[in-house]
């Protein structure tokens, strides 16, 4: 039981006994003591002033003498309405040893719900990038998260494998490529098929402005241009399924797969279920052809669907164009109809970037208006964009920062800085490696999580690798600094597990590290109620500064009393198990040794 749910049972019972009143639960507020006042949590006696005809503060005060009758309440001070109470040191004891007992601390019961978590959502005419690391890591974490309070979790993908964007880089590939391929080039397949849509682009832009120089205007030519109509007829083709084009599309497609699921092993992200466009969408146009002869939905004279949502505040919603090929919102409800009946699935999350806000409340809308149930229940996980000071790291795209050269980068720079600061020749060079690659991708991946996922943020991947401050490297110092404190005492044979008086008091640096960890299992909740993976990384980095803190101010090993040796390894064992599980809900791994 938790210190609330303690104190709010006395508090009842004391009610009870005072004023012979019943209080229910929402009557009883607690919060943490203020720090201005000595205290470890305050109850809000406001509620029961009037029925108790007294003042606040001699309510207050009434209350407080009840209280320090249990074993659990050494004193109070009433300030007004406020009972401030300070919990007794024995109470916090038994707290840490439950904590050490808990194999699973933290973990919420099972709620026997499945919960759905798409992320990633890459296409497959180019490589993952700057704004994808975010997107995977944020779904990563909160499928974590999710799971740590009690959801079944199914992780999922939606790939963006078939469109006009795809049929780009196929054509530029037959036009440009002299048959290159990812063994021939040397290049992962994602990365070599995003160079044909750039190439593409670099084709198509020339084009443009050729016709442009022959007098057309800009909006025309660009519809004109050879390579675009070339690009628009293989859409056309693919899906009517010529066999050349589909061919050609599921060759390059496996280079790309191979190239994503290489990103996704080193980020350290994985999917329950993938979905394809290619197959979901046919579901899609099927719905809507349901949707055009219920009504829903209305032809234009050019044989192109719409959804007319003005009525919603909305505007008009295209869903088929007039050559009969799908868009993005004909796939999304394809897949949303495929995933309700592969799955029972109590709640649905997308995390999508903010710019799709406007995407998702027509989803949800047009789902429910095609009679399915789970349409007004679809959440939105909105995040912001992400950005890097210089606007661009090294980038093969030109005009994006890929995925794979930030983690090289990332890995590079914690390599130099270990060196920097570690004599190498106590490692091996694999376990070196192995260092660099826990602090750079945890770097990374703390940085971008450490921010509210909503807002717009910058990623500085200096900052993000220093040792001190809101950092991962820092928290990952300091559970490796624990870690060869447990070594030493284990080689020297001193054990964490005396007896250790429930009556000894506690140093404040002691006391403060169990409050702290007591307060893991609702920072879980938190999180997860709040799809914030910010949460956790305030925490993880607010118990690392504690016991910093404390570890400089008392001694452990050195301490001359057993007992309080025996507590401070107790505490330090801990503290790294909670970094470890908070950091681990993260996707962030832990060096034993730094």
């Amino acid at each position: 039981m938790t210190l609330e749910q303690q104190i709010t049972s006395l508090a009842k019972a004391a009610v009870k006994a005072l004023y012979d009143v019943d209080a229910a639960d929402n009557q009883i507020q607690l919060q943490k003591t203020r720090p201005e006042f000595e205290g470890n949590i305050t109850l809000v006696v406001f509620p029961f002033v009037k029925l108790a005809r007294k003042a606040p503060a001699q309510v207050a005060a009434e209350i407080g003498k009840e209280l320090v009758k249990s074993d659990i309440v050494a004193k109070y001070n009433a300030v007004q309405g406020f009972l401030n109470l300070v919990i007794d040191d024995a109470f916090w004891i038994k707290q840490l040893e439950a904590i050490d007992a808990d194999a699973n601390y933290g973990q919420q019961p099972d709620r026997h719900q499945l919960m759905m978590v798409e992320y990633s959502s890459p296409n497959t005419n180019k490589p993952l990038h700057l704004g994808h690391v975010r997107n995977n890591l944020l779904g990563y974490s909160i499928a974590r998260i999710q799971e740590a309070n009690g959801w079944k979790v199914v992780k999922t993908n939606i790939v963006n494998d078939r469109g006009i964007h795809i049929c780009k880089s196929m054509l530029a590939w037959l036009k440009f490529g002299n048959g290159e391929t990812p063994e021939s080039s040397g290049k992962k397949g994602d990365h070599l098929i995003g160079d044909y849509y750039v190439r593409f682009d670099k084709e198509y832009k020339a084009q443009i402005a050729e016709l442009m120089a022959k007098g057309m205007d800009e909006e025309t030519a660009k519809r004109e241009a050879p390579l675009m109509l070339e690009a628009q007829d293989m859409l056309r083709k693919w899906e009517a399924n010529d066999p050349e084009v589909r061919a050609l599309w599921a060759k390059m497609n496996s280079w790309v797969y191979a190239g994503f699921d290489e990103t996704y092993k080193r980020m350290g992200v994985s999917f329950d279920k993938i979905y394809y466009e290619s197959n979901t969408y046919l579901e899609g146009k099927s719905e809507v052809e349901k949707g055009l002869a219920s009504g829903a939905f209305y032809r234009r004279e050019d044989g192109s669907v719409w959804a007319d949502l003005t009525k919603d505040g909305l505007d008009e919603k295209l869903l088929l164009r007039s050559d009969g090929t799908s868009v993005y919102m004909t796939q999304d409800i394809g897949t949303a109809k495929l995933r309700f009946q592969d799955y029972p699935i109590d709640k649905m999350v997308y995390v999508v970037g903010n710019e799709q806000e406007y995407h998702f409340k027509v989803l949800s809308i047009l789902l429910d208006r095609l009679g399915f149930p789970f349409g007004k229940e679809l959440v939105h996980f909105s995040y912001g964009m992400v950005e890097l000071p210089n606007g661009k790291m090294k980038s093969r795209e030109g005009t994006v920062v890929d995925a794979d050269d930030l983690m090289d980068k990332m890995v590079e720079d914690a390599k130099e800085i270990y060196l920097q600061k570690n004599d190498q020749s106590s490692m091996s060079n694999n376990q070196c490696d192995e260092v660099a690659r826990m602090v750079g991708l945890g770097a990374l991946k703390y940085f971008i999580l450490k921010v509210d996922p909503r807002k717009n943020m910058l990623f500085n991947p200096a900052e993000s690798i220093d040792f001190n401050g809101n950092t991962g490297p820092f928290i990952q110092y300091t559970f490796a600094r624990i870690q060869s404190v447990l070594r030493k005492a284990e080689a020297d044979s001193v054990s964490r597990y005396p007896d250790i008086p429930v009556s000894r008091d506690l140093d404040p640096k002691e006391l403060a590290l169990i409050q702290r960890l007591c307060d893991y299992p609702s920072t879980v909740r938190a999180a997860g109620d709040e799809f914030s993976p910010a949460i956790l990384c305030n925490y993880a980095y607010a118990l690392a500064c504690d016991f910093n803190s404390f570890y400089h101010d008392l001694s452990i090993l050195n301490e001359p009393d057993a007992q309080k040796k025996a507590l401070r390894l107790l505490l330090a064992a801990n503290v790294a198990k909670v970094l470890k599980n908070a950091m681990g809900l993260l996707g962030i791994e832990m060096p034993e040794r730094m």
